[in-house]
């Protein structure tokens, strides 16, 4: 078998059980095949149910989930302890974040809700309506990027959160749903697929992946059994990133590489 064809028949096997794509479905002649090469092994709180997760200012700015224990919070980057935390009102069920200047935008789950919150004391500012489910959110320098476990990325003010329209995800001309945390750097936007060990890479004008992350094997089976799905991409720049997951117990600074 050649490597090319051990290559595609790799991708078909990653890329089945998702949602998103035909079983058959390798990525498009563009879409490149990525994994992550590990540069460090950072601890990261085993109790938090990560839902967003963004460098700023050298800060690390996470939100949680689960209804009565959400929580948004800021942490060490380099040491994974938390620096201040505050929980969400009314047994909100916490989902994606991103920063904007002062602020910080935090979705809710199924909670029809999205809070504003000023990044310098964690207070609460607004709470506006939101029509559909909340899963993941980043902030494209002109725009806010949501997703909502479809196959469509969304685009909002990020002033007033109003709609300014939507692009649907696709690989091969098949949509890639259950996106879930995001990251918006240089133009494009990587996306967690739910309930794998998959990132992909989305260009946001055309909504095609142009790359495929395979991301498993980061924790041993110890860790896994306690852990929870990968969700947490935070770019660090210079083309570095840190990755997490739900109930994990560290964080992997890392580069994506080819397969």
């Amino acid at each position: 078998m050649t490597f090319g064809h051990a290559l595609a028949g790799a991708l078909v096997l990653m890329l089945a059980g998702c949602g998103a794509a035909s079983p058959a479905a390798v990525p498009d002649a563009g879409a490149s095949a990525l994994r992550p090469e590990v540069l460090a092994v950072l601890p990261h709180d085993p109790t938090a149910f990560t839902q967003g997760f963004e460098i700023a200012d050298g800060g690390l700015y996470e939100g949680t989930g689960l209804a009565g224990k959400s929580q948004l919070r800021e942490v060490d980057p380099a040491t994974g302890a938390v620096r201040r935390s505050v929980p969400l009102p009314e047994r909100l069920f916490g989902e994606g974040i991103t920063v904007v200047g002062d602020r910080i935008w935090q979705l809710t789950w199924r909670d029809n809700v999205v809070l504003e919150w000023d990044r310098t004391n964690f207070t609460l500012l607004r709470r506006l309506p939101l029509a559909d489910e909340g899963w993941g959110l980043c902030h494209d320098g002109s725009r806010l990027v949501r997703s909502d476990g479809s196959d469509q990325l969304h685009f909002q003010d990020p002033t007033t959160f109003a709609d300014m329209g939507s692009v649907a995800v696709t690989l091969n001309g098949q949509p890639v749903t259950e996106l879930n945390e995001l990251e918006c750097t240089d133009g494009q936007v990587w996306a967690n697929v739910w309930q794998t060990d998959r990132i992909v890479r989305i260009d946001p004008a055309t909504g095609h992946v142009t790359a495929v992350v395979d991301a498993a094997g980061l924790l041993n089976p110890a860790q896994r059994a306690n852990a929870d799905v990968l969700n947490g991409i935070a770019a660090l720049g210079d083309g570095e990133y840190l990755i997490t997951g739900k109930n994990w117990p560290s964080m992997f600074r890392v580069r994506f590489v080819p397969a």
